[in-house]
């Protein structure tokens, strides 16, 4: 590991410093590709404000030399409870960007989940150990769709992810304050935000073009699509607004593999969902990047916990601190998935810094589930937390609230 690897990473205490180095890092357009929100970014503080709307009830007097925080999912056993959301063009804003997630995950023993606008061909990314989760945005035909699996299926991944939730791109103001556009148009202004940060230039974006040639976006159809830079090349958004359930219906018949829907936030969705035969749903509003003035997910878990329970629930959007995750698990989640902070990581350090924000992330879980006085996550419950209704303010003690008598023989 270099020097300068070594310092960066020296720099990073928890998830919300790589966002600050990744600022400094990362070319305007990029970096405001990742941090995207749509419109007034009500959705992004809606993720963040569910959190608080949970307290700690945390047990005293427990053993916590040995806590667990091994976790099953689909047959497979994962070191922690988390893994990596899928991440458009990583490849961007890290050299492979996609392959260091897919290796830094295989390192720590998490799933990954790779995106299907992603820059890296599915198939090498598909070589990495573990490396068997895959997320599509499905093509707008009946045959797009059934070639685009059959290239997944013989790829190797397992584990399908359906976003069908995108029937029409998010408003694209924030895209255009930050010059990000899709394929990126070379222009004057996007030279110079390049020149503005040397290290990207050439460690990824030049590093990029000598070794590989121009990305493409390699992996929503079943062939190659239009270069990550164009000016005339145009990337279809279009032939989505058709969709029903019956296209889920449709890709459930073509996948063998397992099956798992992701952007799920009405729990009668996720009922009909669980009635087309999906094995897994991800909760998500996709970190605020599409419709503002959305619900969290975290408030819509209960319910939709409530109404199905056979197979795994899992969610996304909003988590940085392992005070989230835990508070995600203790009301029914079975598995969370972290996006931009690792995105960030890999563009600040590379596979070393993906590598440190989970080992971050990790410790932050463990030490917390330690002052819970919990030692496994099967102990997670709503009994944990506490709930304060709105407006709520503690009362005053009054004389009748004494402590109890000590028992005869305790020790006080």
């Amino acid at each position: 590991m270099s020097f300068l690897t070594q310092w960066t990473l020296s720099r990073i205490h928890n998830l919300h410093d790589v966002e600050r180095l990744a600022r400094r890092k990362l070319p305007r357009p990029i970096f405001g590709y990742i941090d995207h929100v749509a419109e007034d970014g009500r959705t992004r503080r809606a993720n963040l404000s569910a959190f608080d709307e949970y307290c700690f009830l945390p047990k005293a007097f427990i053993n916590v030399s040995h806590i667990d925080l091994k976790t099953e999912l689909y047959g497979k056993r994962y070191a922690m409870p988390f893994g990596i959301a899928p991440m458009g063009i990583s490849a961007l804003s890290a050299y492979q960007g996609d392959l260091v997630l897919a290796r830094a995950a295989a390192a720590r023993n998490l799933p990954m989940i790779m995106s299907g606008s992603s820059l890296v061909p599915m198939e090498e990314v598909a070589k990495v150990e573990g490396a068997d989760w895959f997320q599509a945005y499905l093509p707008g035909t009946p045959e797009g769709i059934e070639a685009l699996l059959v290239r997944i299926e013989r790829a190797g991944f397992k584990k399908l992810v359906v976003t069908l939730d995108y029937p029409v791109p998010p408003n694209p103001d924030n895209f255009r304050k930050s010059g990000f556009t899709s394929p990126l148009e070379p222009t004057l202004r996007l030279a110079l935000d390049g020149l503005m940060r040397p290290g990207w230039l050439f460690n990824t974006f030049l590093r990029t073009l000598v070794r590989h040639g121009m990305p493409h976006f390699e992996n929503n159809h079943a062939e190659r699509g239009a270069p990550v830079i164009s000016r005339r090349a145009e990337r279809d958004f279009s032939g989505r607004r058709h969709f029903d359930w019956g296209y889920l219906d449709l890709v459930r018949r073509l996948w063998p593999g397992v099956l798992v829907l992701k952007g799920v936030l009405n729990p009668d969705d996720a009922v009909r969902a669980r009635r087309a035969g999906v094995d897994g749903l991800i909760l998500s509003n996709h970190g605020g990047r599409q419709l503002d003035c959305t619900i969290s997910p975290l408030q819509v878990l209960p319910e939709v916990k409530r109404r199905i329970r056979d197979i795994p629930i899992m969610i996304d959007s909003g988590f940085r601190r392992g005070t989230d995750v835990i508070k995600a698990l203790a009301l029914g989640a079975d598995f969370v998935f972290v996006g931009r902070p690792f995105n960030y990581a890999a563009a600040c350090a590379g596979q070393a810094g993906v590598e440190h924000v989970i080992d971050l992330l990790e410790r932050e879980i463990e030490r917390n589930m330690a002052l819970l006085g919990l030692t496994s996550l099967s102990q997670l419950d709503y009994a944990c937390l506490y709930h304060p209704p709105r407006n709520w303010v503690p009362q005053p003690i009054v004389e009748s609230d004494t402590l109890p008598p000590v028992a005869e023989g305790a020790t006080p």
